[in-house]
C-alpha cells in the first residue's frame, strides 16, 4: 500500500496540471490569451486548416462537445459550466469553423477570453458568435489580429454536410 500512496498522489497531480492547461486551436497558438500577437505564417495556416478539416479531427471535435454537454447535462444546471468545459468546447467549436486560425482560450466564469491570429477580417468577426453558440458563455473578449499574408488554399470540399454539428444555447 505504501508503494501505491505516491503513485497515486502523483497522479492526481499531473491530471490536475493537464486540466489547468490553457485550450488552444493548434499548437502554435499563443501561450495565454493576454499574448494576442503570433506569428501565423502560411505553411502554418496550410498545416492548421488541414489538421481541422480532416474528418477524423471533425469526428473528435463534436464528440468532445458532445461528451462535456451530456456531462453538464447529467449535472443539472445549464447556466454553471466548469471553465475548463468552456475552454474545450469553445475551442472545438472555433477549431472546427476556423480552421486555419491560431488561437488560444481562456474562461473564468462564463467569460471567454480568446486571443491569437486569424487569416481575415470574416473570420476575426465569427470569433464571438461562434463562442456564444456554447451553453454557459455569458461574455466573450476578443483579442485575436489578423494576419491576412498566412491565407492558405482553399481545403478540399468536406464529405460532412456541416463543419460540426449545432452546440447552441
Amino acid at each position: 500500500m505504501k508503494t501505491l500512496t505516491p503513485l497515486f498522489l502523483s497522479s492526481v497531480l499531473l491530471l490536475g496540471l493537464t486540466a489547468c492547461d490553457t485550450a488552444r486551436t493548434s499548437n502554435s497558438s499563443p501561450d495565454t490569451a493576454t499574448q494576442p500577437e503570433s506569428n501565423l505564417k502560411e505553411p502554418v495556416a496550410q498545416k492548421n486548416q488541414n489538421d481541422a478539416t480532416s474528418e477524423l479531427r471533425r469526428r473528435q471535435l463534436n464528440s468532445d462537445i458532445r461528451a462535456r454537454e451530456q456531462r453538464n447535462d447529467a449535472t443539472g444546471d445549464d447556466a454553471i459550466r466548469a471553465d475548463g468545459d468552456l475552454q474545450s468546447e469553445v475551442r472545438s467549436k472555433l477549431e472546427a469553423n476556423l480552421p486555419q486560425s491560431e488561437l488560444t482560450i481562456t474562461a473564468e466564469e462564463g467569460t471567454v477570453t480568446i486571443a491569437g491570429t486569424v487569416v481575415d477580417d470574416q473570420q476575426l468577426r465569427k470569433i464571438e458568435p461562434l463562442a456564444k453558440q456554447i451553453k454557459g458563455v455569458r461574455a466573450v473578449t476578443v483579442k485575436a489580429n489578423v494576419a491576412s499574408h498566412a491565407q492558405p488554399d482553399e481545403p478540399p470540399a468536406a464529405d460532412s454536410k456541416e463543419v460540426t454539428e449545432t452546440h447552441t444555447n
